[in-house]
């Protein structure tokens, strides 16, 4: 659970009237985030609603993932990250939205809840047709230690994108294990991106 501090740390700029927004109950801090014209006030009801713990909040917040806002993306991201378990459901549905900014911020979302239940979904983020999709998912899995999603991520190190297998390896060191072990070995052989030859022996000391 995040702590106090942390909240602190990814609150956002407090808009003009974010004392009266601080006032409001659940339902006008989503109506703040549907319809407000300013994405200042709707980065902060997302803070709020994120603040609030509240699962009657999770759809609203999915639903600003594909804000036009990159700020507001990000802050639902947190504030989905901060309700936890209870988000995952919803986040691993909206894996499959077709906005892959969506997607995108719901694997980020994924990998901060950082659950056994997040595996599936980010797994399914590993094939995803867009690039920033398939790194963030490897990156949520990085830290999950799941030795079910060595397979996938070693389809990754042979990805066209060099962000993604630069996140796979990282990722698969993280693991450890002789199956990830041989796949690097392996890849450092072939590979001759040189950042990511050095971040693969990193992965194997």
């Amino acid at each position: 659970m995040t702590n106090d501090n942390s909240m602190e740390k990814n609150a956002p700029e407090r808009p003009e009237h974010a004392g009266e927004l601080e006032k409001l109950g659940l339902d006008g801090l989503v109506n703040a985030l549907q319809n407000s014209t300013d994405p200042k006030v709707r980065q902060y009801a997302a803070y709020l609603l994120g603040n609030a713990h509240n699962p009657r909040a999770i759809q609203p917040l999915v639903e600003a993932l594909a804000d036009f806002d990159k700020s507001v993306r990000e802050q639902a991201t947190l504030a989905l990250s901060r309700i936890g378990k209870a988000a995952i459901e919803p986040l691993a549905e909206a894996m499959n939205e077709p906005k892959w900014q969506t997607r995108y911020r719901a694997a980020e979302a994924l990998g901060k809840i950082a659950d056994e239940k997040a595996v599936k979904p980010l797994i399914q983020g590993l094939k995803d047709n867009r690039d920033h999709v398939r790194y963030m998912a490897a990156k949520g899995l990085k830290d999950l230690g799941d030795s079910n999603t060595i397979e996938p991520l070693i389809i990754l190190l042979k990805d066209e994108n060099v962000y993604v297998r630069m996140m796979s390896v990282r990722a698969l060191g993280a693991i450890g294990g002789t199956q990830a072990t041989e796949a690097l070995n392996a890849t450092l052989a072939v590979e001759t991106d040189e950042k990511i030859r050095a971040a693969i022996v990193e992965a194997l000391t």
